[in-house]
């Protein structure tokens, strides 16, 4: 395979099994990839990151930026030596986090200009080729665009705006993007609007087809961003699917920041190949786990005498080394090895979900995959 050559091995329905070559090794979708947003997951080693088979690993271009500074990155050789994993890496553009600023941060259709208020205050201004150059020299194998968000619920007209100019981005990014080991995403926007969704897609095609004629990059992938902002996910699955088939078949398709077991399972089957959340860790840390009975809560007094492993179905290390009682009594008195320990199990959960679905597409098995997975406890994951 040549980089960023995406070989799909095989369908089920619209849910496949693909290959992804990088400059740091090939990965293989369905695939869930844990956040690592400071360039580190929380909790869990580089070592420990290569037990749990994480195929791509997720940093944070605003957070890098801010700390500890591109230029320390940079000098370190790029993120992956700066946090010695030596896997493939994905930054997400920061964009995301900008729209989090809210008041602190004002776009206008050259870029956007914000205060760090999560930091020390200080003002900057990014334009699309900023950005580039900030994750070229961050060093990921695959980087995003930079785009705009908007939130939920949204007048569509404000929705239409922010699209426009996420698409209105990408073909200055695409423009800007030199580095050839690192390869480039487009990003979908639209909100829960199928046609400003779909006009989403047709603009970012039209862009790199200009590209490619003037003697140009294309697109290497597709994120479809702007969903799970607040909406419910059924509302998602309302477009999500039109969307999806909208794309190109030739390249990944990543749903970004959504990492709860039933929506991945329901994505894949509509033909998505890439996700990313800090949902499994976040939720670690607050001392819930989930499991092939549903989620649940350590937290929760039943566990007190409870010897049982956290879920007798998975083979993680906090499953075959530990107890319910021994995490709950972590997770009460606050010890930090509970949360690390349900952050191990909730990451595997969803690494090892993913291995299941692609072993039910190479079976062309999807279909009862997906439906078993519905109908059994674990999908009561909320």
């Amino acid at each position: 395979m040549a980089l960023f050559d995406y070989d799909i091995k095989a369908c089920s329905g619209a849910a496949r099994v693909g290959c992804f070559e990088t400059a740091h090794g090939d990965f293989t979708t369905p695939m869930f990839m844990p956040v690592g947003t400071h360039a580190t997951v929380k909790g869990i080693t580089s070592a420990g990151l290569r037990e749990l088979d994480a195929q791509v690993v997720l940093a944070n271009t605003y957070h890098l930026y801010m700390r500890p500074g591109v230029d320390v990155v940079e000098e370190a050789g790029g993120v992956q030596r700066f946090m010695n994993y030596d896997g493939p890496m994905l930054t997400d553009s920061g964009g995301f986090q900008l729209f989090s600023l809210d008041h602190m941060m004002k776009t206008d259709p050259d870029g956007v200009s914000f205060h760090a208020r999560d930091y020390d205050g200080s003002k900057h201004r990014w334009t699309p080729e900023v950005n580039m150059e900030i994750q070229e020299r961050i060093g990921a194998d695959i980087v995003m665009q930079l785009d705009q968000c908007v939130g939920y619920p949204a007048k569509k007209e404000d929705v239409a705006a922010s699209t426009k100019l996420s698409w209105e981005w990408a073909q200055r990014c695409l423009a800007a993007h030199k580095r050839p080991d690192q390869s480039l995403f487009g990003i979908v926007q639209g909100g829960m609007h199928l046609d400003l969704r779909l006009e989403s897609v047709r603009r970012l095609l039209a862009i790199e087809q200009a590209s490619v004629e003037a003697g140009g990059r294309r697109f290497d992938g597709f994120g479809i961003g702007g969903y799970s902002v607040g909406e419910e996910h059924d509302v998602m699955f309302e477009t999500l699917g039109q969307v999806v088939e909208a794309l190109p078949q030739d390249r990944p398709r990543y749903l970004m920041g959504v990492g709860n077991p039933t929506t991945l399972v329901r994505a894949v089957g509509v033909g998505i190949d890439m996700f990313d959340c800090v949902l499994p860790t976040r939720t670690g840390r607050m001392g819930t786990a989930f499991s092939s009975q549903g989620r649940m809560n350590m937290r929760n007094a039943k566990y007190t005498h409870d010897f049982g492993p956290l879920d007798a179905q998975c083979s993680c290390q906090t499953c075959t080394q530990y107890s319910r009682a021994y995490i709950r009594h972590l997770v009460k008195q606050n010890e930090m090895l509970g949360g690390i320990l349900l952050s191990m199990h909730n990451i595997h959960f969803l690494i090892d979900l993913m291995r299941r679905a692609r072993e039910a597409v190479l079976a062309d098995a999807y279909d009862e995959f997906m439906a078993e997975w519905l109908s059994g406890p674990g999908a009561k994951d909320y």
